[in-house]
């Protein structure tokens, strides 16, 4: 349930704009009707309208996860507050200026910024924030413990750098395939990740178990 929650916005932008890019007179319809005063100029052109609505889209739906955790008397990540003002800020500068630069911008500045969280907690106060979540789950020596901090600061650097590549340079002109990827490729480049580190956390998981 978990996993469905915190991917809400993504499958929710990849859904809105695939749909307005199937239909996107209505799409330009919808969003010159109802939302034109937000944006510089007050028009857009119909193959921009999908990505205008879809960003949107993903920006109340974060608002629309926070409330329900609030509703709920239950304290907001903090992680989910990053998001919220990562998109809030680089979805608004997309929809402003009506381009698209912007909201691809916003995965890897998420991702960078939660890679400088690990290392400034790490470094700098001498606190594992990857510790503080797993440990309650897991005993690790210390060593692992590090390495472990480690691979998420370097995955989370690295799978930046990724988005940028991909969205820039491999699919520059096709905002759509950047889409895709986005939902498919970076998901699941996550997950293979987290088998990996289940692979290798596998042997301490057995020790606990076998003591």
């Amino acid at each position: 349930m978990k996993f469905l929650f915190d991917f809400f916005p993504i499958l929710l932008f990849f859904g809105v704009f695939k749909l307005g890019e199937r239909n996107p007179d209505a799409a330009h319809g919808i969003f010159t009707e109802y939302l034109s005063g937000m944006i510089a100029g007050g028009s857009i052109t119909p193959d921009q309208a999908p990505i205008m609505l879809a960003t949107v889209v993903v920006i109340l739906a974060t608002m629309a996860q926070i409330a329900y955790v609030k509703l709920r008397g239950r304290k907001v990540d903090g992680m989910l507050w990053i998001s919220l003002a990562v998109i809030t800020v680089f979805g608004g500068a997309t929809i402003y200026f009506h381009d698209d630069t912007f909201i691809k911008w916003k995965p890897t500045i998420l991702y960078w910024i939660f890679a400088f969280a690990l290392a400034l907690a790490q470094f700098g106060f001498r606190k594992n924030l990857i510790r503080q979540v797993m440990e309650q789950n897991i005993k690790l020596p210390e060593p692992v413990w590090a390495k472990l901090g480690l691979s998420w600061m370097l995955f989370f650097f690295l799978i930046g750098v990724l988005n940028l590549f991909v969205a820039f340079v491999v699919f520059k002109t096709d905002t759509s395939a950047w889409v895709s990827f986005k939902l498919f490729g970076l998901t699941g480049i996550f997950f293979a990740f987290i088998v990996g580190q289940t692979l290798f956390l596998s042997k301490y998981i057995e020790e606990e178990e076998k003591a």
